[in-house]
């Protein structure tokens, strides 16, 4: 007949909510979900080919995240600890799919150059954009060197290559998104291929 009265959390107070999602409250797990799923999108947008498998990533990593909740240290930031794990989970998700394909080191591709401030008047969105169409192989190497800071030695364990392809993909990665900003800016053609 009666009801058991439900403690509620503060809203505010990360401890409280991670407090009540060990406890198993879906409220909670919503709620920690809602808090940091732009976060996790943006990472794992920066490692997808399309918003399907971003989805795919995010919905891996929040699992993760709620499997191992009780490992988390308060000590340290909450978005550092979502960024591992949504960087480790896309590295999974390409591994697992075997979506790409490693490429010999000793593969030649023509060199182009773009000017650095033709770069800086790209918005983040555009770069982006570019990025997510490169080859899982380059998007994947460029994101983990450039932006999440790996080294060739980490990328190479953790893709499973070797340091060589590693650097490889990275110089093509970079001279591909070179020339995709070529292909969507036709009237630099003429300035970086004079005769």
């Amino acid at each position: 007949m009666f009801s058991k009265k439900r403690t509620t959390f503060n809203e505010e107070n990360l401890e409280e909510i991670v407090a009540a999602c060990l406890k198993g409250r879906e409220d909670a797990h919503r709620m920690l979900f809602g808090m940091y799923f732009p976060y996790a999108k943006s990472i794992a947008t920066r490692y997808s080919s399309d918003d399907d498998e971003a989805r795919e990533i995010i919905n891996d990593s929040f699992l993760k995240v709620f499997k191992n909740l009780v490992m988390y240290d308060f000590d340290l930031p909450f978005r550092a600890w979502l960024r591992t794990i949504v960087v480790h989970t896309s590295i999974d998700y390409f591994r697992r799919k075997k979506k790409y394909a490693i490429l010999s080191f000793q593969e030649q591709l023509p060199e182009t150059q773009v000017s650095e401030t033709i770069i800086d008047r790209m918005s983040a969105e555009e770069i982006m954009i570019l990025v997510r169409r490169l080859s899982p192989a380059y998007r994947t190497v460029f994101m983990m060197y450039v932006v999440d800071g790996f080294n060739h030695r980490e990328i190479a364990e953790l893709l499973n290559i070797n340091e060589g392809t590693s650097k490889s993909n990275l110089s093509k990665a970079r001279i591909r998104l070179q020339e995709m900003i070529l292909e969507e800016n036709p009237e630099l053609y003429h300035h970086y291929y004079k005769n």
